[in-house]
């Protein structure tokens, strides 16, 4: 669950704890501020020991986890070198809500019934929104990573890119060692130092693990009812809120106010209603004050949504619209909801290099979209909907071959 790595998915959570830790955060700044070459880091590493213990962690945990652990150029060359996500929404949605996918789920949802009641008797949330993420993170805890996490920790709390939050998640995991949660060799994950069937970072299954199976350990590698429980903490933590919806398809007419459908605006329910947005069945929205935001991932002829206050909390556990779209879309198949639909026409997509250029020309009309990677978020999604306007275009936010052309020309 990082934003910064895309081991099995995608970009995942930021850190939740563990910056506390100022003195050892400014030591291991100080040591790897100037990116120091590998030979370095057995003398980063005792440092690192004795800050750790400054910290809390005992001498015996310090010495169990980090005895002989070496740098790894691979975690570096991962971190360095990650993919960027730019697929679109019908792509990763078909591919990752798969015939199988929602078999696999429905199928777990019957097997593991009587732990997803207690779980959502408890925290709130309904077994098929914990299956979703489930399914899209690990497979169903069958893909869990296989790299060293607290040797990948190490190596990019030396590493000079984000020494401070690599070095709070690498205090917490040790935290979690010392616990009796996992030993060092348990702890095996992707190259970020995720770990278990849901990705937490050290600093998530620190703070929100819980022993749902009574057997005095916090296990969220082996232990399904663990590993579920754990999320539903996580997630309740975050804003959850038992019994609410999260999101809705619906369709939406040829005309709209398309400048008001985002993610990050809300309206009343009878604002869409009055503009004549339906569900998929033809039956009206109801005429009430319950906020939504309308949110159209492929434009005005895509797609349609209502997500509700509990898709806020998929857009904290990972920050890409399409990742989020696509976990409660499942969530919701699994529920019962129905097949999607692919909205009122054929939407072409643009292509990594079309939309970094189209980044590229909104930086020079003076908007900061942030790094040039190819990735609509917020930012860019702002810029677009602004220049759509200006050229007289549907402001839906949504990057188009005609806009591209728009910005190259000026016209």
């Amino acid at each position: 669950m990082t934003r910064f790595a895309a081991p099995s998915i995608l970009l995942r959570m930021t850190a939740l704890a563990g910056f506390a830790a100022v003195t050892l955060l400014g030591a291991s700044h100080a040591f790897a501020a100037a990116c120091q070459p590998p030979a370095a880091f057995p003398k980063w590493l005792q440092n690192f020991k004795q800050q750790a213990v400054a910290q809390g962690i005992s001498p015996q945990t310090a010495n169990y986890a980090l005895d002989g652990i070496t740098y790894d150029p691979v975690t570096v060359a991962k971190d360095r070198g990650q993919a960027v996500f730019a697929q679109s929404f019908l792509q990763f949605s078909g591919r990752m809500v798969s015939g199988n996918r929602l078999q696999g789920g429905a199928a777990l949802l019957k097997r593991h019934a009587a732990t997803f009641k207690r779980i959502e008797q408890e925290y709130g949330v309904p077994g098929p929104v914990l299956v979703a993420f489930w399914g899209l993170e690990t497979d169903f805890g069958k893909i869990m990573g296989n790299m060293e996490s607290i040797r990948s920790l190490a190596t990019l709390s030396f590493d000079c890119r984000r020494p401070e939050k690599f070095t709070a998640e690498l205090l917490d995991a040790l935290r979690v060692i010392q616990r009796g949660d996992l030993s060092p060799h348990e702890m095996r994950g992707p190259a970020h130092g995720e770990v278990g069937q849901f990705q937490f970072q050290p600093s998530t299954y620190y703070n929100y693990a819980v022993d749902f199976d009574g057997d005095g350990r916090r296990d969220l590698i082996r232990s399904t009812p663990d590993s579920l429980a754990s999320a539903a903490n996580y997630l309740k933590s975050i804003g959850w809120q038992g019994g609410q919806p999260w999101l809705e398809q619906v369709r939406v007419p040829a005309d709209l106010p398309w400048d008001q459908a985002d993610v990050t605006i809300k309206r009343p329910r009878l604002f869409w209603a009055k503009h004549g947005v339906t569900y998929l069945n033809g039956q009206p929205l109801p005429n009430d004050a319950m906020p939504v935001s309308l949110v159209l991932p492929m434009g005005r002829s895509g797609p349609a949504f209502l997500t509700y206050q509990n898709f806020d909390v998929y857009t904290e556990w990972n920050n890409s619209l399409v990742y989020c779209l696509t976990a409660a879309y499942y969530a919701s198949r699994l529920a019962g909801g129905p097949p999607l639909a692919k909205g009122n026409g054929p939407v072409s997509a643009l292509s990594l290099a079309e939309l970094k250029e189209l980044q590229q020309q909104l930086a020079k009309q003076g908007f900061d979209v942030g790094k040039i990677d190819g990735v609509i978020g917020a930012a860019s999604r702002e810029a677009i909907r602004t220049m759509q306007v200006k050229y007289g275009l549907p402001a839906d936010a949504y990057p188009t071959a005609e806009l591209l052309r728009r910005l190259r020309t000026g016209r």
